[in-house]
């Protein structure tokens, strides 16, 4: 047994977060850690650590109590933690961030032939051929970017790792990478503890699961003795068989409210498509396909330099963001907490960005119908003056949803909504993708997890290299969307041919959310950012 927890307790400010939680991790076990949004996980982990002591109970590591007075202490003692947001350096190298703040040393300076050295071995054990510790980080894809945290985990002599959502800003065709990587360190005698929202990744990769809820235990299981369903029934209650909404066979598509005709740019060439209302259109493929150059161009953040945008069957030239909203467009970019939300503020007060921004004359009677909305989303505060950076991930993605909600758009793209959310608010966002469809506004949808893909999407379009590669019917599955953005059974250099005058079309969007008071000034850069 490397990693043994009993009866740990946490409070914060009186609120009990976790209560009396056992978990036992073995050498070699992928061990998963489940539950919705706010069960307790983070915290967990945060405990193993070193980043918050617990309140009651004791940590065991190889059968000797432990008290990490911090996250370096922990690491060497060989518990590293890869957590969700990278910490990273990108402008430095892949040895200079592994080694960040404890550089080998010779004769007083940094010994550099030394940290690349030591780093490419590291590289070379872990059979990772396809990185070297010369390339600088920035220049690397988010999943290579993500294998380098996990390659610094490992250079503390790392017995027991702990990943939160490694695969969250990973799109499907890297996740593979991931995998092949947690593999050979399971194989290592490594412990690894897997935090994750997508049961597929769990029962890919996991010997056992441990579900809480609440700040409970609920169950520790092998992962062979249960299935999705009776996963998903001990974490929210809810079958897995209800896990996507059916469609309404009554909504039928109506006008076009989104038209690309022709558009272009340095990353995109010739995209065509239309979104009716009522309709959900699922934007496909891989990294660097131009999916989000395409949502840059719509909303305004980055604007084609040739082609024509038409909303509600009228040529419209956007520029800002602003100019997107007051078109009747918005957008729910994928990184809520840097793009869609000030953390600092309230949630009635987030509800309000845009209105204030960008409509401020009717803001005041649009606001009225903001605690609807919020009651609608089934949002979980315990006031809207509770501000937004202490709700959970599922809650805060509802903050932001209202926030577009209020504007009355006619059309929505959501970029990436489910990321990072739990099956019990994922579930909120799909029957709010229905329920917009049902009052007639067009849904483009974009996501990386090709099961929602297929489920929730009327049509679904694929991009590859720039281009778009083909569109494929409600019920498509998922290898045959696979096939189209890789462009597998295609020559080199062609694209399947598709009926443009018909296509609907779906675009990622996620330059902006209008995050903050001023739309026209994004809290991000502006220009063209890696496709995810």
């Amino acid at each position: 047994m490397i990693l043994r927890l009993r009866g740990i307790g946490k409070e914060f400010f009186g609120n009990s977060v976790l209560r009396d939680i056992d978990l036992d991790v073995r050498a070699g076990e992928v061990h998963a850690l489940v539950g919705e949004n706010g069960a307790g996980k983070s915290t967990l982990m945060k405990i193993i650590a070193g980043v918050h002591r617990p309140d009651a109970g004791s940590v065991e590591l190889d059968g000797s109590a432990v008290t990490f007075a911090s996250p370096l202490a922990a690491q060497h003692a060989g518990v590293s933690t890869v957590f969700q947001e990278f910490n990273l350096l990108p402008e430095r190298s892949v040895a200079e961030n592994v080694y960040l703040g404890r550089e080998p040393r010779r004769a007083g300076l940094v010994d550099r032939g030394r940290m690349h050295a030591d780093t490419n071995r590291l590289l070379a054990d872990l059979g990772l051929t396809g990185l070297e510790s010369h390339q600088r980080v920035g220049s690397l894809s988010v999943a290579q970017q993500q294998i380098v945290e996990i390659v610094k985990a490992v250079s503390y002599d790392a017995r027991f790792i702990s990943m939160d959502e490694p695969t969250a800003a990973l799109a499907d065709q890297e996740v593979e990478l991931l995998y092949e990587l947690v593999r050979r360190l399971s194989g290592r005698g490594v412990a690894i503890l897997y935090v994750s929202h997508r049961l597929k990744e769990i029962f890919d990769l996991c010997d056992t699961i441990t579900v809480l809820k609440d700040g409970n235990h609920v169950l520790t299981t092998p992962t062979a003795e249960i299935d999705p369903d009776g996963l998903v029934r001990t974490m929210v209650g809810r079958e897995f068989a209800g896990y996507f909404p059916d469609r309404d066979p009554s909504i039928v598509p109506g006008d076009v409210r989104l038209a690309l005709d022709g558009v272009g740019n340095t990353q995109v060439d010739d995209v065509s498509f239309e979104v009716r209302a009522g309709e959900i259109v699922a934007l496909a493929g891989l990294q660097g396909s131009g999916r989000t150059e395409i949502a840059h161009g719509i909303f305004g953040v980055a604007g084609f330099s040739r082609g024509r945008v038409l909303v509600g069957g009228r040529a419209v030239d956007v520029r800002s963001p602003r100019q997107a909203v007051r078109a009747g467009l918005a957008l729910v970019t994928e990184d809520r907490k840097a793009e869609g939300l000030a953390l600092g503020q309230s949630i009635l007060a987030n509800a309000r960005l845009v209105l204030d921004a960008v409509i401020p004359r009717s803001a005041d009677r649009r606001a009225r119908r903001i605690p609807g909305i919020l009651s609608s989303l089934e949002l979980v505060a315990a006031s809207q003056e509770t501000e937004v950076q202490y709700l959970s991930g599922g809650n805060q993605q509802k903050v932001v949803l209202a926030k577009w909600l209020v504007t009355e758009p006619q059309v929505i793209v959501l970029d990436e909504p489910t990321r990072g959310i739990d099956v019990g608010a994922k579930r909120a966002v799909y029957d709010l993708m229905r329920e917009l469809t049902a009052n007639g506004v067009a849904v483009l949808f974009i996501s990386s997890e090709l099961p929602e893909v297929v489920a929730m999407a009327d049509r679904i379009l694929v991009m590859r290299d720039g281009l778009l590669a083909g569109q494929l019917p409600a019920g498509s599955d998922e290898e045959t969307v696979m096939a189209l953005a890789t462009g597998a059974g295609v020559d080199s250099g062609e694209h399947l041919a598709v009926d443009l005058g018909a296509v609907s079309h779906t675009d990622d969007l996620p330059g902006t959310d209008g995050a903050g008071p001023h739309p026209d000034h994004p809290s991000r850069s502006t220009g063209p950012k890696e496709d995810r």
